[in-house]
């Protein structure tokens, strides 16, 4: 890090049970040439991927569906959320992270993935950047149920859905996930159906 109009007092850990939350303190330098002290909060929780995996001949794609205790709290009664699959980096790299977790959640073995951006998805709060790939999927790919790992407490069930109809899903409020509403406008503008 090394923006000369940065200069960080104080970097305090309030939590790191899950993930780390932090509590910075810095001098900001403001465009009329005052520094200003301010303070925020921060939470890391690593980097992550996601990917859309469609099908050109049946004008298919694979989401999931889980329960996401978040937007529980804010709102969703069921807690439910469908979205693509998706996967925190750990030690891998994006696409060997992107991989795995096809794998674990879809049960698709994918053979080869095209990246197409990566993007802050909350960047006032959260340090996370998130890699978006897609890949083309077969049945002949699909090599397991899929449903995620046990050990990891993951219960996700594997949807495979008409692309209209997903897309349709954004408009009628029953997609409500960032990553997979970006994933489908990318599908949307870009795959040539």
């Amino acid at each position: 890090m090394s923006n000369p109009k940065i200069e960080i007092l104080k970097n305090e850990i309030l939590s790191d049970n899950w993930y780390t939350l932090r509590k910075v303190t810095y001098n900001y330098l403001k465009k009329d040439g005052q520094w200003e002290t301010q303070s925020r909060e921060a939470y890391d929780r690593g980097n992550g991927a996601t990917i859309l995996l469609y099908n050109k001949n049946t004008k298919t794609i694979i989401l999931t569906r889980q329960f996401r205790l978040p937007t529980y709290l804010n709102g969703n009664e069921t807690g439910m959320l469908i979205e693509a699959c998706a996967g925190l980096l750990d030690k891998d790299n994006a696409e060997e992270c992107i991989r795995r977790e096809t794998e674990e959640e879809t049960g698709y073995k994918i053979s080869s993935v095209e990246k197409i951006f990566e993007v802050y998805m909350s960047p006032g709060s959260v340090t996370e950047i998130v890699h978006f790939f897609t890949a083309e999927y077969t049945k002949d790919m699909k090599i397991n149920d899929g449903g995620g790992v046990a050990d990891e407490q993951e219960n996700i069930e594997v949807l495979e859905l008409d692309f209209d109809k997903a897309y349709d899903m954004i408009a009628s409020g029953e997609i409500k996930d960032a990553k997979t509403i970006m994933l489908l406008q990318h599908a949307k503008i870009n795959l040539c159906w």
